[in-house]
């Protein structure tokens, strides 16, 4: 009796998704996270957004509690990402377009590109000739 309890177990770990075994990355907090943070230093941007299907050395995995009080420096944008427009499926007209366009793409004939003869070549260094 206790095999088929166990067996059941395992059953639902195999259908957890992917960011399930993953924790909030708040030192002290041990909820499991469901969004990412990524920041774009750049432009002085937060992105926070659903959880991400690998965990990436550059991004922060929050808990739902860490996620919603989030602060950022004086002068940053955030940007949050809601989970439910991502999950909309595409449109059959949407799709059609991307294969059209994937076909079109394929149908055209690739230019070769040009090359110069390699006159010597050492290392990641070579010689060219000049033309003249």
């Amino acid at each position: 009796m206790s095999s088929n309890s166990s067996s059941s177990g395992n059953s639902q770990a195999a259908r957890r998704p992917s960011g399930a075994g993953r924790r909030c990355s708040k030192s002290g907090c041990r909820e499991s996270a469901a969004k990412t943070l990524i920041y774009i230093y750049t432009d002085s941007t937060a992105v926070l957004g659903p959880l991400s299907t690998y965990s990436e050395p550059h991004s922060f995995d929050f808990c739902n509690s860490h996620s919603e009080r989030l602060t950022v420096p004086r002068g940053w944008t955030v940007i949050r990402h809601e989970d439910g427009a991502l999950r909309e499926e595409p449109k059959p007209e949407d799709l059609m377009a991307i294969a059209d366009a994937v076909r079109e793409v394929a149908m055209q004939e690739i230019a070769p590109r040009k090359q110069q003869p390699e006159v010597g070549r050492r290392g990641h260094l070579r010689v060219l000739p000049t033309q003249e």
